[in-house]
């Protein structure tokens, strides 16, 4: 089998890899399976550096078997009846990836979606959602640091390394603030090892409501947290991920004692929102800081101050909520939001060397059997046409959904 690592076409350019130069100096070593890297002046490892893993290079990719890539594939650079791995962000009916999947089915191609590779639990085996975590913990942070001037942190994209990230967090003395992070998955997750390696204390969700402390502190807020049955304040797991109609959101009282708010979970668009832009408006709503890490847009999304995307280069906007509009970041009476929709890009090299462990443990034995149920139910199209089960598809492939 012959894999080929594609060149990131889609603009602005993804400098993240799927492969580093020593992976594939080590899938190359067993000796069942050749790889050829697209050259790229983007990518956070040099086309030298893969050379010098003994990777060859090549733009003519028309002889690999698969080729893989990280973010979606600009139609006119797909080559067609060829099996392509990417984040295609078409599973959920995005309007502005519509072309891209009528382009695939038109190419015959063959489409895995690294967001549809899951275990026999139903479990994703390969994601950057931890990375996200990280660097929007760590983006929450500066963005306290640069409203505040209460202590100075520099930019995870400038340090590009995350044991040196850690390495400042010991220098830092920060203020005793409070900050809430919601979620218990991958996200949150990482979120936390940034909070705990600049010492920041855990406290009870409960003790957060209602002490005052003389460090900083952050608590975990997860859907129990959050959500209450509508007729008796219950709760339910498998109710609320299937139901969540019936369900309101108790999470007014954090909203009086929370500074900075990290928001780390998915979101379900049947779900009510966290608060309201009238609740944002009210003088006991104490949020300064809001990293919005999972990006959900006004008006559907879980916080309706995240108004657009931010980037790398400008990664913070501010939004008066008198107001309700977006005004400049940093001002004393506004509310910062951090909502970089692309947050590993800022420690590519970590990102890219744990995405890859995680492809070759999981993924890349899978291309290897005669035939692998994991790769099947991942693929979106097979064969000119969709893939049994993701048929739910098929009036988006046909236009008769419309895009926007």
């Amino acid at each position: 089998m012959k894999i080929g690592l594609i060149k990131e076409g889609k603009i602005p350019a993804d400098t993240r890899v799927v492969l580093t130069p020593k992976q594939c100096k080590s899938i190359l070593q067993k000796g069942n399976i050749s790889l050829v890297v697209q050259p790229s002046a983007n990518r956070c490892y040099t086309n030298e550096e893969y050379e010098q893993a003994g990777v060859a290079l090549s733009d003519n990719l028309q002889d690999c078997d698969v080729l893989l890539g990280v973010k979606e594939v600009p139609i006119n650079q797909l080559i067609a009846n060829k099996t392509y791995c990417f984040f295609s962000h078409t599973i959920e009916e995005q309007p502005y990836n519509q072309k891209l999947i009528q382009a695939v089915v038109n190419k015959n191609i063959r489409l895995i979606d690294y967001e549809c590779l899951v275990d026999e639990n139903r479990t994703r085996v390969i994601a950057f959602g931890h990375w996200a975590g990280i660097v929007g913990a760590h983006n929450a942070l500066w963005t306290w640091s640069k409203k505040y001037q209460q202590f100075n942190l520099p930019r995870a994209v400038d340090v590009n390394n995350l044991a040196k990230l850690k390495a400042v967090y010991k220098t830092v003395n920060f203020p005793a603030i409070k900050i809430a992070v919601t979620g218990g998955g991958r996200v949150a997750k990482g979120a936390i090892e940034v909070l705990d390696a600049a010492g920041i204390k855990q406290v009870d969700s409960k003790e957060f409501l209602t002490k005052t402390y003389a460090q900083a502190v952050y608590t975990q807020l997860d859907s129990d947290n959050l959500y209450a049955r509508k007729t008796d304040n219950g709760f339910e797991m498998k109710e609320f991920y299937s139901q969540p109609q019936l369900y309101k959101c108790v999470i007014q009282p954090y909203l009086s004692t929370t500074d900075l708010f990290i928001n780390a979970i998915y979101w379900n668009p049947e779900a009510p929102p966290f608060w309201s832009l009238e609740d944002m408006k009210a003088k006991d709503f104490n949020i300064k800081v809001i990293a919005d890490i999972t990006c959900d847009i006004a008006p559907v999304a879980s916080i309706p101050s995240t108004l657009k995307p931010s980037t790398i280069s400008e990664p913070v906007y501010g939004f008066d909520a008198q107001k309700q509009t977006e005004t400049e970041a940093f001002k004393t009476n506004s509310i910062d939001v951090m909502a970089v929709d692309n947050l590993p890009n800022e420690l590519p090299r970590d990102a890219s060397e744990d995405f890859g462990k995680m492809f070759i443990n999981h993924v890349l034995p899978e291309f290897l059997k005669p035939e692998s149920d994991m790769l099947h139910n991942a693929c979106i199209a097979i064969n000119g046409d969709l893939n049994k089960p993701y048929e739910y598809l098929r009036n988006y492939l046909d236009g008769k959904v419309v895009a926007a």
